[in-house]
């Protein structure tokens, strides 16, 4: 006759057997890894379940602040969900933006989980506060770096959306200053852990599809505007500290149904003075993983060239390339085209059938992800709902045991609170983040430029001068870098 207590586990161990039989579904049906990979994955995070009657210590608490918080509904919120979802020992402190309505409504949003955080208008107020730990942020691509440095010089720990920087200089001086602080510092290419992506380059890395000859990073196409008129700013909004380190220039905003045409905000994306288009958006992340399945870490291509579709010369349009072909040349030999879309006579399908978790066939496309291709006629294709190659066999075959594995983060904001404690590096660290973004400004420098160039990854530097007037801007006063 079994105890009431023997009964509870049997009932408990049934149903955690349940949900890993569950959870194994979903990797293998939804995600498409194969058997032998969502093992290793459901293995892997089975290490990271909290063992039962483990209490917080009070060191284990830690406070943050969000600098940068963006419209409701968009990214910039989802990282604070992204943190609250973790269930840890994590309070919100204080939340930062320069509009208010931004402001007023992540102060909201918190407190309906119980915190209740100061909120300022200016980043500086934030940072002086000593009980802060860590900052997560989320601004416009322009502020990135001024936000970083000194919060790094409080001693924060910083977690930074991508791209990292606006310039390439810029990232050498965050690299700098967080060796001489010693700072955790996770850059948001949250590619870096989603399983899908991680077996791509295991697999690429260990030769399953031959020596590497070309990488196509498919982005999509930027988005165009028609002229858009001044107006005046939101009265919440303080436009001249949204401008910040760029030049003073009227606010500009135009509703045509639905759509929202503006220079703040969202679209900031599309603007050169804030951004880099397309290739500092979902090039930041699709750059990322070639970088990563090339073993290019810490390194980059050593030739960039451009052709793309001119923008707009006017100053009231967005003013990014939105369609272009960028192609990269590694010392290796190997090629990486980034493109808005799937390029002519590629050997991948234009779609691959999936099965959803509702047991519905959908087509997902193929026109944004990461094409590895190698050797006789070898393929993988990775994108953020599926893994494929050019034969089941090259994903259905498990991995050798002296094979080349790459580090294991299958969540990234837990992964950065992970090394907070450790003070290890995370899994898309600052010289990482920054050494991907520069692969998209090199491509933004050889698509404004129209020059071909010679790019050396050692020195950071071009060989030709005229193209090193490009590593760096101008900053409008009083705003500058100190490292």
């Amino acid at each position: 006759m079994k105890t009431n207590k023997e009964k509870h586990m049997e009932r408990g161990n049934l149903s955690r057997r349940g949900f890993l039989q569950r959870s194994l579904a979903g990797l293998t049906v939804s995600a498409g890894l194969p058997l032998w990979f969502a093992r290793e994955v459901l293995a892997q995070q089975e290490e990271r379940v909290p063992r039962k009657g483990r209490r917080a210590a009070a060191n284990d608490r830690v406070l943050i602040g969000a600098i940068g918080i963006g419209s409701p509904g968009g990214r910039n919120e989802q990282l604070m969900h992204d943190v609250l979802g973790l269930k840890r020992q994590i309070q919100y402190a204080a939340v930062c933006d320069v509009d208010g309505r931004h402001r007023d409504h992540a102060a909201a949003m918190l407190k309906q989980h119980g915190m209740n955080v100061q909120q300022y208008k200016d980043f500086r107020e934030l940072l002086d506060r000593k009980d802060i730990n860590a900052v997560l942020i989320a601004t416009p691509d322009h502020w990135h770096t001024l936000v970083a440095l000194e919060a790094m010089k409080r001693g924060k720990d910083v977690y930074c959306e991508k791209p990292l920087t606006l310039t390439i200089d810029e990232g050498k001086a965050l690299v700098k200053m967080a060796q001489d602080k010693k700072t955790v510092f996770q850059v948001g290419s949250q590619q870096r852990s989603d399983a899908r992506f991680r077996l791509a380059c295991e697999l690429v890395r260990n030769g399953r599809i031959g020596t590497i000859k070309t990488v196509e990073t498919r982005i999509g196409d930027a988005p165009t505007s028609p002229p858009i008129p001044s107006v005046e700013p939101p009265k919440e909004l303080d436009w001249d500290f949204w401008l910040g380190p760029t030049p003073k220039v009227d606010y500009m905003e135009l509703k045509q149904g639905k759509e929202t045409y503006t220079r703040c905000h969202y679209q900031f994306r599309w603007w050169y003075e804030y951004s880099g288009g397309k290739m500092t958006d979902w090039g930041a992340h699709h750059n990322d993983i070639a970088q990563w399945g090339l073993g290019m870490d810490g390194n980059g291509p050593v030739a960039v060239e451009a052709e793309g579709t001119p923008p707009p010369k006017t100053n009231n349009q967005y003013n990014c390339h939105a369609h272009f072909k960028v192609t990269y040349t590694y010392a290796n030999g190997a090629k990486v085209v980034c493109a808005d879309t799937q390029l002519p006579g590629a050997p991948d399908p234009k779609t691959t059938q999936i099965t959803r978790k509702d047991g519905r066939e959908r087509n997902v496309g193929h026109d944004n992800g990461i094409l590895f291709v190698g050797e006789d006629g070898k393929w993988i294709f990775v994108n953020r709902e599926i893994i494929t190659a050019s034969d089941k066999k090259l994903l259905d075959e498990p991995l050798s045991g002296d094979a080349q594995r790459l580090e294991v983060s299958n969540n990234h904001m837990g992964n950065f609170f992970d090394c907070l404690g450790t003070r290890k590096r995370p899994i898309c660290d600052v010289e990482i983040g920054h050494r991907s973004v520069t692969v998209c400004h090199l491509g933004v420098i050889a698509l404004r430029s129209g020059m071909k160039l010679k790019w050396n990854p050692k020195t950071e530097r071009f060989e030709d001068e005229e193209a090193n007037k490009w590593l760096s801007r101008e900053m409008r006063a009083p705003w500058k870098i100190e490292t």
